[in-house]
């Protein structure tokens, strides 16, 4: 049986603040006002504090309103009804089709201990000749592509999900604007590679906390397919937007970061290699 809390504490920006008892990190919350219910997630704990950041933000609550834990992370679902689907940040549809709720699992996790690495030797063909030739990307590898402002990087992602060599691509979208969500709809389903795609997207206009969700969830999904013998090829983009996602949420928790002129908070060189945690694995080769 779940335990209300009716006392919120704090309001700071899109982040509130209880005290209970046995809430575990990044468990989710329903926080129900006048207006009705919205999810949470526990991004902090401080003795009884725990701090939430409120997806559809905290316009509307008030200091009386009831907040739910519901003992378990964010899950999702996964499975072949996932391929050729366009989901949200937290994974809801996007493409008016049905809720999926089959063969739930809990995205996040602990790495995967370095020692048991597989050395990699199963190269991904791309397509694009300075990848393939001079900067191979390989099996249960990751490949950092770095761009600046302008630049068409998310003209070469989409070409690299049309011709890559795998069974199944994940496109992981963070704080895009909605022409380039549209951009990658549409050039997938053009050129025929949305059947064998599953997208996750999250926009501009998006609650900040979905951004940070969508490396968990692309990979948790990623996961599950190349566990079951699939290749796999991850996609994110843009990871500058998932560091500033990072940068609002820690400054709102009263966080002072590391280095003032980038913006960017120590945590983040911790953050990034524990949502990685199944890379190491054969067949799960991620781009970024």
């Amino acid at each position: 049986m779940h335990k209300f809390y009716s006392r919120i504490t704090q309001i700071a920006g899109d982040v509130i603040t209880v005290e209970a008892d046995d809430v575990g990190n990044m468990e989710l919350a329903q926080v129900m006002t006048g207006r009705g219910s919205s999810l949470a997630q526990v991004i902090r704990l401080d003795g009884r504090k725990v701090f939430l950041q409120v997806f559809a933000g905290s316009r509307g609550i008030s200091t009386g309103d009831r907040v739910r834990f519901l003992g378990h992370p964010m899950r999702v679902s996964t499975g072949d009804a996932l391929l050729g689907r366009i989901f949200n940040g937290s994974g809801m549809p996007l493409d008016r089709g049905p809720e999926l709720s089959d063969d739930l699992v809990d995205i996040g996790g602990p790495p995967v201990n370095p020692v048991k690495r597989i050395v990699p030797n199963k190269m991904i063909r791309t397509g694009i000749p300075m990848i393939d030739v001079f900067n191979s990307l390989v099996e249960s590898q990751k490949l950092p592509i770095f761009s600046i402002a302008g630049e068409p990087y998310n003209e070469l992602l989409a070409r690299i999900a049309i011709q890559a060599e795998v069974d199944i691509i994940i496109l992981g979208g963070m704080g895009l604007k909605y022409d380039d969500f549209l951009f990658f709809r549409d050039t997938l389903e053009e050129h025929g590679a949305l059947s064998r795609s599953i997208v996750f997207m999250h926009t501009a206009a998006d609650p900040i906390v979905e951004c940070l969700l969508v490396p968990d969830i692309s990979l948790a999904v990623a996961e599950h397919f190349a566990l079951a013998g699939k290749r796999v090829l991850v996609l994110l983009t843009d990871m500058s937007n998932f560091c500033d996602a990072l940068k609002v949420i820690s400054i709102t928790m009263e966080q002072i970061p590391s280095n003032r002129q980038r913006g960017m908070r120590k945590p983040l060189t911790l953050t990034l290699p524990a949502r990685s945690r199944f890379l190491p694995r054969p067949r799960c080769p991620a781009m970024t």
